[in-house]
């Protein structure tokens, strides 16, 4: 038997609907191409590889589980696996056992790790003023955060403002 719910029209997005969804899936298609762009022009590393390096950071004697610095850095762990062993071969991070609970993975940022995150986090901080916080007023600011909130709660997804308030959450300081 077929579901009535299955022959109901789509919602269609009206014409302001469809240029608000246009301009802001271009600025999620733009924003991190520019931040690449730029991590790698001044710091000679990903745009991902800094948020890893930066969530570490942030934490208490540069110490995360795994499944924290994905949760940060919004990524899978295989994806972070990866990305963290390229970062063991430069001696930047490290990971060991987790001494409370041997089913988790610790990774530990090393003196040179901070070195680089903290050479490179001026630059950052910098093109995130320049294309994200400039252009706004600080009432657009509060809107973004709140609608982008209300977006992540939709979608089922972390987020920051949900994670313990004792977790170092990556930022540029």
């Amino acid at each position: 038997m077929e579901d009535p719910q299955d022959r109901r029209e789509p919602r269609w997005l009206d014409v302001d609907e469809q240029q608000n969804w246009y301009a802001f899936a271009y600025v999620l298609t733009q924003l991190p191409a520019a931040l690449e762009t730029q991590m790698q022009r001044d710091a000679d590393i990903s745009h991902f590889d800094y948020l890893v390096l930066s969530s570490l950071s942030m934490a208490p004697e540069g110490t995360l589980r795994m499944s924290e610095v994905a949760q940060y850095t919004g990524s899978t762990l295989s994806r972070l696996s990866n990305v963290v062993g390229r970062l063991e071969k430069r001696r930047w991070v490290s990971r060991r056992p987790d001494p409370s609970d041997g089913r988790y993975t610790l990774a530990v940022l090393t003196d040179s790790g901070r070195d680089k995150v903290t050479a490179a986090a001026p630059g950052h901080v910098e093109e995130v003023r320049r294309l994200f916080f400039d252009p706004l007023t600080k009432a657009q600011q509060r809107q973004i955060a709140a609608a982008a909130q209300r977006i992540l709660r939709a979608m089922d997804a972390p987020c920051p403002t949900d994670w313990p308030a004792e977790a170092a959450l990556p930022r540029d300081e």
